[in-house]
């Protein structure tokens, strides 16, 4: 029998260039009939496939061409207001989400609501997956610890940030903290909405006691004791000019303004060097952090 808090839930999935297999996942999710599933294609998906999800009930949202994670997940959010969800568990195509998720996450919202404990984000612990590399998410100083937390709220840990795809999002800390910066299009669009959000006052929480594997890129660089994805040029150069960004917004602390200073550089260097030393990657990425630090921010203009 479904749980009967899902029918507060939406569960929204971005597609960009899925695969049938993707689309599938799409529509077993739809099978399952315990939540409304929102899809938006945010570019690639075939007029075929796009009527197999809308015959399942799918939501299938979107612009007509490729607007970027940040404004499709406004998009999807916007469509589960609408709907009459409170929470909405958010998906990238890839995901694999265990059994039971999306009641687990509600359950540790709910957890933190009855312990006083306003909550932007829930999101499960990243589990590995093999050929890439597991986020990490580190913890937020200052803000109550699992121990500190009232026993009911159990392997609940604050931390500074979490990927969108696997967490639980409330709508109502989503209607005040503001919507996803569109202008970042991309990369780093999680880390300063929960910035953002823990600068008034709204948590982001990791439920240690779920997981969900995570696919970014395609393959890991690995030296100067840094383990990074190995991803497109674009995206690359994306991250690098909206982490450059971020250093001109006060909500962003300055711990983490240091720590990327620090390590910006090397990031860049490695990847880099993983590209064979080319000359156009090195003038692409001190373009991007150039934009950055100037407010060059929209869709990048290499962008597949």
């Amino acid at each position: 029998m479904p749980d009967p808090g899902l029918d507060r839930l939406a569960l929204g999935i971005t597609l960009f260039r899925p695969s049938r297999d993707q689309v599938d996942r799409v529509l077993a999710h739809a099978a399952l009939g315990s939540t409304r599933v929102i899809a938006f294609d945010d570019g690639g998906l075939a007029d075929a496939d796009a009527e197999r999800l809308a015959r399942a009930g799918v939501a299938v949202l979107s612009a007509g061409r490729n607007v970027g994670i940040a404004e499709a997940l406004n998009r999807i959010a916007a469509s589960a207001r609408a709907g009459g969800a409170e929470a909405l568990l958010l998906l990238d195509q890839d995901a694999e989400p265990p059994a039971g998720l999306a009641a687990a996450l509600l359950a540790a919202r709910d957890r933190l609501r009855e312990a006083a404990i306003p909550v932007a984000v829930v999101g499960p612990a990243p589990a590995p997956a093999a050929g890439h590399k597991a986020p990490s998410y580190p913890a937020r100083p200052g803000a109550p610890a699992c121990g500190a937390l009232p026993p009911a709220c159990g392997a609940l840990a604050p931390v500074q940030f979490l990927a969108t795809s696997g967490s639980l999002i409330d709508l109502d800390a989503l209607a005040r903290v503001g919507p996803f910066r569109a202008d970042f299009f991309i990369d780093g669009v999680e880390l300063e909405w929960c910035f953002r959000a823990w600068s008034l006052g709204w948590g982001c929480y990791l439920a240690r006691d779920v997981a969900i594997p995570h696919r970014v890129g395609g393959g890991v660089i690995r030296g100067l004791g840094i383990a990074m994805p190995r991803q497109p040029l674009f995206r690359m150069a994306t991250y690098l000019r909206n982490a450059v960004y971020a250093w001109r917004l006060p909500h962003v602390p300055l711990r983490w303004k240091l720590a990327q200073a620090a390590y910006l550089p090397l990031q860049a260097g490695l990847y880099w060097a993983d590209s064979g030393w080319r000359p156009a990657v090195l003038l692409r990425l001190l373009g991007a952090a150039r934009d950055g630090a100037l407010g060059r921010l929209g869709p990048p203009r290499d962008r597949v």
